[in-house]
């Protein structure tokens, strides 16, 4: 389906809502703008990054459009961080420690050691990596990488390590790669396990298919966008395991705290003693983060959250000059840090307990979302407003984290599928253009949540309604235009040009990048390939392969039965119906598809006794997922 309809104005309640946001923050206090672009020592001419091949991988030029007052198709508050996020290049934070800003969706940060350099938190992909710490030697002399630091497990924090490190240097302990523990298997669990659907989600997270402009992409609350380019991963050769540690890397002393489960399931915060300066990685950004992001994810802790920032300013808040972070801009002076931290602590801790209150006074999800909000001392404060999470799905995630899904109604515990529900639904509303109509009226009023839920109740029933998908478009739309979270006006737009124009389709790719298959645990690749197995084609079918790798000495026993596949580690089966020899990277290259089976076993990288058939079935048996399934409409 061709798009058929671009972006339309703002509708006049748009341009009201928009207008009073004007009159209810401080849009006077200018101190932001200063402190981001403080320390500014250089950036890259023409804020554009190309891969090897000329492609285009990151490109603030097409963010030109961000100056001047927001124009009415965008909330003023996001329009505000969305200028604030453009700053970027190199900074100087104090003597010895820099940030690339604005070169990507994170920071990277670089301390200058005694003999080379310790990068934390090298970006997304390889190529911007590279750009970023090639923009710091034009600055500062070019010295060796000794240490690459991993703050937390989400993929802008480690993709673009093979820019700055390669493989050969780390396994030749020229540079330690340190990582928070349990880091590996987080990078697993979300990248892998639920990588696809994950990837497909994030699409409307931070809208990186949209089109940058007034009507269409201008911020993802963290940054600007999440850079282009190729992923990677170096597994880490250390690991911080208790839950504080001080360690000299290269002449540095640096003391780690431990926060698992807060903004990942895997993350640290860092104090530098002998520059005064605190680095809170993710846990304390210039926004209200999320407890569950609209890409998906496990349920955070938001208590735990609050616990580790509380923590933090016990321990370092008296030694602390500047505070940090892997986002946005730093915070000098002491007071202020203080300060900064103490709202971030009070906005987790109170958006957990009053949704917490709120359920337990028998409020649903949906009604503890519109009821909770946060007092009026936190609200007016640019540091906590919802540009990346919000109050309304925070809450929400907190009510799913101790009670689930469910809302305790019996009607929702069964409730028919999307599709039959949107059919008796618009039965009963009397047919589709008596829906229609009466939804016409009602975004006349402004009323465009509704219009949008009662566009998808048609869109189910018919996905080939076109003036449902446009209504339902337009409303969804009006709803992206007033969003002050980033977040939330990607999602909303993107799902406006899903319905005018069809699920967009890109390249071909594989599954996995080959970098994150080959890092993971031999456990969790166990684990995604009973993610992939379709139950219908293994039902029936009973057989055990026992496994042996050669070059990491691993044993395990494979079994699938009643169409599940379950894996023992440690030890061979007493009967196999198959024993496969092997190596780690030929599983991997038939896991991404970069061999096959057949292929494999001709080239003596497999080694099979027994039955060799089982090993093709079992391959046979497996899913590919399609990248871009239907969202908006049932497919």
């Amino acid at each position: 389906m061709a798009e058929t309809t671009s972006p339309k104005p703002a509708e006049p309640r748009t341009r009201e809502a928009n207008a009073r946001i004007v009159d209810a923050l401080p849009f006077d206090d200018r101190e932001d703008f200063e402190d981001s672009k403080r320390g500014f020592v250089a950036t890259l001419p023409e804020g554009v990054i190309r891969a090897p091949g000329g492609t285009v991988v990151w490109n603030l030029k097409a963010y030109e459009f961000l100056s001047g007052d927001a124009p009415p198709t965008v909330n003023p508050s996001l329009w505000r961080i969305a200028q604030l996020n453009m700053n970027n290049g190199l900074f100087k934070v104090v003597d010895r420690i820099w940030q690339i800003r604005g070169l990507d969706l994170a920071n990277m940060t670089i301390i200058e050691g005694e003999s080379g350099l310790i990068l934390i938190d090298p970006l997304t992909t390889a190529e911007v990596a590279r750009a970023g710490l090639d923009l710091y030697f034009t600055q500062r002399p070019k010295v060796p990488v000794r240490c690459v630091i991993y703050t937390h497990s989400h993929v802008d924090h480690y993709g673009g390590v093979k820019g700055v490190a390669s493989e050969e240097d780390v396994r030749a302990g020229r540079i330690q790669v340190i990582a928070p523990n349990g880091f590996m298997e987080a990078v697993g669990g979300e990248n892998v396990l639920a990588g696809v659907a994950m990837t497909r989600r994030a699409q409307f997270q931070f809208g990186g298919l949209l089109p940058p402009g007034e009507r269409g992409q201008v911020d993802a609350g963290l940054g600007k966008v999440t850079a282009r380019g190729t992923v990677t991963l170096i597994a880490p050769t250390d690991l911080i395991v208790e839950t504080t540690e001080r360690r000299v890397v290269d002449g540095v002393e640096i003391e780690f705290q431990l926060a698992p489960e807060s903004e990942a399931p895997a993350e640290m915060h860092m104090f530098y003693p002998q520059f005064g300066v605190l680095n809170m990685a993710e846990n304390t950004t210039r926004h209200l983060h999320n407890f569950i992001p609209l890409r998906g994810s496990v349920a955070r802790d938001p208590r735990l959250w609050s616990r580790y920032i509380a923590e933090a300013m016990r321990m370092y808040g008296g030694r602390t000059e500047v505070l940090i972070a892997q986002h946005h801009w730093p915070t000098w002076g002491q007071a202020k840090v203080m300060a900064f931290l103490a709202k971030q602590r009070d906005l987790y801790k109170h958006i957990h307990d009053q949704a917490l209150r709120l359920a337990n006074l028998g409020r649903r999800p949906a009604e503890v979302a519109e009821e909770l909000t946060l007092p009026a001392d936190l609200s007016r404060e640019w540091s906590v407003r919802g540009y990346y999470g919000t109050v309304s799905h925070n809450a929400k995630a907190v009510f799913q984290r101790y009670l689930s899904w469910y809302d305790g109604n019996p009607a929702n515990l069964n409730p028919l599928p999307p599709v039959e529900t949107a059919k008796k639904t618009i039965e009963y509303m009397g047919g589709a253009a008596a829906v229609i109509t009466r939804a016409r009226a009602d975004f006349a009023k402004g009323e465009y949540r509704w219009v949008a839920q009662a566009m998808y109740q048609v869109v189910f029933a018919d996905p080939s309604d076109r003036e449902a998908r446009e209504l339902g478009a337009d409303a969804l739309e009006q709803l992206g235009y007033q969003a002050e979270s980033a977040t939330w006006r990607n999602a909303y737009l993107y799902g406006a040009r899903e319905l005018r124009g069809g699920v967009m389709q890109i390249p071909p790719r594989p599954i996995l990048s080959p970098d994150l298959i080959r890092a993971v645990s031999t456990d969790i690749f166990f684990d995604f390939m009973g993610v992939r197995l379709n139950a219908g084609r293994a039902t029936g079918k009973r057989f055990v392969i026992d496994w042996h790798f050669t070059d990491t000495g691993e044993v395990v026993a494979l079994t699938l039965e009643n169409a599940t596949l379950t894996q023992l580690f440690g030890q061979a089966s007493s009967a196999p119906t198959a024993t496969v020899t092997t190596t780690r990277p030929v599983l991997d290259a038939l896991m991404v598809k970069q061999s096959s089976v057949a292929d494999a076993l001709a080239a003596g990288g497999l080694k099979v006794e027994g039955e060799a058939a089982v090993l093709h079935a079992l391959f046979a048996m497996l899913d590919d997922f399609p990248p871009m399934f239907d969202i908006l409409t049932p497919g």
